[in-house]
């Protein structure tokens, strides 16, 4: 068997049975639709690392307060998505997912970005939208691949500087956010086109002053021309 989707409306924990199935590549325990609100799984039990082969984990819309450090194990693992729980933090140990490139953390209680997802460098989405985060650490720059990255609904003041270097951004949301001013070097992430197509880079519901909104509708240069004429002052 490679392929599992485990269902039921009061689904409490992992059957044991699961982890006899060493050759499961995806693992499916998300509740359908019209059950969401009735999964009460609470904490992934450490057997989990016994299934190595695993690319794709799908266990969102439960109420998780805990990940064991065994799935840094998981070491194929591509796809994770753990929206809808109640995570306030992550285990080191994921910083080892080396294949990971689609993380899914909305709607969870973070307060920061784990360090640990700073490691993942095959990284090419991460939702962590509906958070509380406040920070960013700087070591955000490792994740070169990124794609797509939403932070919008969380409590960010400031951006590090180091964020200028995820020169792969097509998608950014930050809206919703505390945001008053940007990085001194933000208008290099050319690839973010959000002067000309709305869905690219959201920053509404951020009360910024520098750059102010009419100079971020401009896109990458306008902004670069921006700082560049607080430096001429």
């Amino acid at each position: 068997m490679q392929k599992l989707k485990i269902s039921g409306r009061e689904l409490l924990s992992v059957p044991r049975q699961v982890f006899g199935l060493e050759q499961l590549q995806v693992l499916e325990m998300s509740p359908e639709r019209e059950s969401c609100l009735r999964y009460r799984m609470e904490l992934l039990p450490q057997e989990i690392g016994r299934l190595r082969n695993l690319t794709c984990l799908y266990v969102d819309s439960n109420n998780l307060k805990k990940i064991p450090a065994e799935i840094g194990t998981l070491s194929h693992l591509e796809r994770l998505t753990l929206s809808n729980n109640s995570l306030s933090s992550l285990p080191a140990a994921m910083g080892a997912l080396q294949r990971l490139h689609s993380l899914h953390l909305a709607n969870n209680s973070l307060t920061e970005l784990p360090a640990a997802l700073c490691q993942l460098r095959s990284l090419t989405f991460l939702d962590v939208s509906d958070n509380k985060i406040e920070t960013i650490p700087s070591s955000i720059r490792h994740l070169e691949k990124l794609e797509t990255l939403l932070l919008l609904f969380n409590s960010l003041e400031s951006l590090p500087e180091d964020f200028c270097f995820l020169r792969n951004l097509h998608t950014l949301w930050l809206g919703n956010n505390h945001l008053q001013s940007l990085p001194a070097a933000f208008g290099e992430l050319v690839n973010l086109d959000w002067g000309y197509n709305y869905c690219s880079c959201n920053f509404e519901g951020n009360p910024l002053e520098s750059p102010p909104p009419d100079v971020c509708s401009r896109g990458p240069e306008g902004i670069r021309d921006y700082f560049s004429s607080l430096h001429r002052i």
